[in-house]
């Protein structure tokens, strides 16, 4: 499932939403300046590479999808690419200042992904998780693209709670001042942006073509319904752990 990505790696940067800049200057507050190194775990196409990057430390990225890797490689060439997944990465001898992961921390392996991280990092280094909540600014807006997605496919996938990888991480019980940043920022969308947006997403990748087909067609329809925009509540949350010294 971590590849399943690579299907849409030359529509990604444009159809998913960047990350606040403050996310570097939060990270680099956390860990007391530029980490010696930054390695981001399930980088894809470097949406949040281009972020961490005004860190202004060398980076690794690793990327288990070489279509995704090849794209974030050709974005970026002077960051390291490694196309494998991070159960299969070795980390180097004494481990990294700073490992992050944004928007792929639930595609890693859950009985390992707290520990391997643990492992991943020097002592005093600095984890970083970030991803995004997609809720919308209107609730009925919300609730019309519920029911756009369920008349179509009644087996969407419900959301996890919105502190879900805080909690992961802190309740591991490896890492020490875990903490938790959050940023917020309204996102409009006119309806072709919302259906390409939909179209990255992993429910609709699993879909059947034609399945994915009269799902866009669904809530194509129910944002036309709003005038063609729909506004984003793109609610963005930072957690930040270390590894104890």
């Amino acid at each position: 499932m971590s590849e399943l990505f690579g299907e849409v790696a030359n529509s990604y940067d444009e159809a998913r939403p960047g990350y606040p800049p403050a996310i570097a200057e939060a990270i680099g507050g956390y860990h007391g300046g530029a980490p010696g190194r930054l390695v981001e775990v399930g980088a894809g196409t470097g949406r949040a590479t281009e972020v961490l990057l005004g860190l202004d430390a060398p980076m690794t990225c690793v990327e288990p999808d070489a279509r995704m890797a090849a794209r974030l490689a050709a974005r970026f060439p002077r960051v390291e690419v490694v196309v494998a997944a991070f159960e299969e990465w070795t980390p180097p001898p004494g481990g990294v200042p700073a490992l992050a992961c944004a928007m792929a921390w639930h595609w890693l392996d859950p009985a390992t992904r707290n520990r391997r991280a643990y492992e991943a990092l020097a002592p005093g280094g600095t984890l970083a998780v970030f991803g995004h909540r997609y809720a919308y600014v209107n609730p009925a807006h919300a609730a019309a693209l519920r029911a756009a997605f369920e008349s179509v496919d009644p087996a969407t996938q419900r959301d996890r709670p919105e502190d879900w990888f805080h909690a992961d991480i802190a309740d591991s019980g490896l890492f020490t001042d875990v903490r938790v940043v959050p940023f917020r920022r309204a996102v409009p969308l006119d309806t072709a942006a919302y259906q390409r947006l939909v179209s990255t997403f992993s429910p609709q990748l699993r879909r059947p073509p034609e399945l994915r087909a009269r799902v866009l067609a669904a809530v194509g329809a129910a944002v036309d319904g709003f005038g063609g925009t729909v506004v984003l509540d793109l609610r963005t949350a930072l957690v930040l752990a270390r590894r104890p010294a």
